[in-house]
């Protein structure tokens, strides 16, 4: 045992900090000596996906049996990802391509959320939507009633960047979206800036602001926090954020599964959007090192986001249930 100062102790293998108050905080390795206590202590696991479930289109090894392993404990799995290029459908058909049966219920995406957002505050259908990103966005829109527009259509468009010419808008948009986009461009950030600054009360919506992502397996990618990044440069504005660390995915979930946050687990690899939303939720958290965030970054002592557990990989449950077993 390590004694950390004040009387407590801890095993090997547990790291010892303090948040940004400098109250203790400790959080623990899993292992096949805590994994039982931690798997009972858990009635629902909400899973990221990029960097935790798969890198791009290639699957973490060990997945398909580890969640297999847990649904046959009764343990409700559910998928929040801030990933919006695909609709829960299109999330559904890729759970499916790589051997995981999912519902699409059980998919809670960010592009979902932006859609459900403006359900809940009662946007008016006759609005119409801008979108800076990809169909997951327009297809979930479309799902909710609304009227989106651009997406990657506009991927093609350039702007006249001459004198006398006048960029013409939609004055109908009443929000802009923006997400992850790899069709980006100039026109589409013109045309997102003027209906945010000049359309009355256009709302500015972000799906979320992860600095990069995993859409490939072998390198990280900039993220929608670059997109959204230059809109707020050009508007001025700080946009609604609705996926992760934002909590508004949660009050969906709480209505759906009826499960306290406390008996729920966020696994995800990244420590400023995975464990925070699941801290900012009242769940437990694992943060798992298969994504972007790794070791160093999570002993740095600038790093005041501290998860309860963390291991290398979500196989490591099945791999410790089987030892603990033995």
């Amino acid at each position: 045992m390590i004694d950390t100062g004040g009387g407590n102790t801890m095993n090997p293998g547990e790291v010892a900090d303090s948040t940004v108050n400098s109250s203790p905080y400790c959080y623990k390795k899993l292992s096949s000596h805590n994994i039982r206590e931690f798997i009972d202590s858990v009635d629902a696991f909400l899973f990221d996906c990029d960097g935790v479930i798969w890198k791009g289109e290639k699957l973490i090894d060990g997945i398909p049996e580890t969640l297999d392993m847990l649904r046959s404990m009764g343990k409700k799995l559910v998928f929040v990802t801030n990933n919006l290029r695909k609709s829960r459908k299109q999330f559904v058909k890729k759970f499916q391509a790589l051997g995981i049966h999912v519902s699409e219920g059980e998919i809670f995406s960010s592009s979902f959320a932006a859609a459900m957002y403006l359900k809940v505050h009662n946007f008016p259908t006759d609005k119409k939507v801008y979108v800076i990103g990809e169909e997951g966005i327009l297809e979930e829109l479309a799902l909710a009633g609304f009227t989106g527009i651009g997406g990657p259509e506009d991927g093609k468009k350039t702007p006249e960047l001459k004198s006398g010419s006048f960029f013409e808008h939609d004055k109908s948009v009443g929000a802009v979206i923006v997400g992850i986009d790899q069709y980006i461009n100039y026109y589409k950030l013109q045309y997102g800036t003027l209906c945010v600054r000049e359309n009355p009360g256009c709302l500015f919506i972000a799906t979320n602001r992860d600095a990069v992502g995993h859409f490939t397996d072998l390198q990280e990618w900039p993220g929608a926090g670059c997109m959204v990044a230059a809109m707020c440069g050009s508007t001025q504005k700080e946009p609604i954020v609705v996926g992760k660390p934002s909590t508004f995915m949660m009050d969906f979930l709480l209505e759906k599964f009826n499960i306290s946050t406390s008996r729920m687990c966020m696994v995800g690899d990244r420590l400023d959007t995975d464990i925070l939303f699941g801290q900012n939720s009242g769940c437990q958290t694992l943060l798992v090192l298969s994504g972007v965030t790794n070791m160093p970054t999570l002993l740095d002592p600038a790093n005041n986001i501290k998860p309860d557990y963390y291991t290398e990989k979500v196989s490591d449950i099945l791999n410790m249930l089987e030892r603990s077993i033995l």
